[in-house]
């Protein structure tokens, strides 16, 4: 069975729901698919990294890793959203992949 997109159809005062035979689950443009992985990932890396800071002096971090005086501050908030920003553009993009429906094998016409 293949998903089709129902559309409310409004003629006088009746309503009544019908398909649209053209359209697919694929018909999505690409750009509101790519908007779906990076506008939610944006949100959440932004949190991640307030609360990251929030706990962390970038300083301290700075000298655990041995990068002592080499980054200032700002650069490591920079580094650590666009880190959280893969991180969770990686989460986003692979939500999406696993939301597609598997393709069932037909049982009815293999051979036994």
């Amino acid at each position: 069975m293949c998903w089709q997109p129902m559309f409310i159809v409004c003629h006088s005062n009746n309503l009544k729901m019908t398909t649209h035979p053209q359209r697919r689950r694929t018909d999505i443009p690409i750009v509101q698919r790519i908007t779906a992985v990076l506008w939610p990932s944006f949100l959440t890396s932004g949190l991640a990294t307030v609360l990251l800071f929030t706990f962390f002096n970038p300083e301290e971090i700075a000298v655990c890793t041995g990068q002592a005086g080499n980054v200032s501050n700002v650069g490591a908030y920079t580094i650590g959203f666009f880190m959280f920003w893969l991180l969770t553009s990686f989460t986003c993009s692979l939500t999406c992949y696993f939301q597609k429906p598997c393709d069932r094998p037909d049982i009815k016409n293999q051979p036994q």
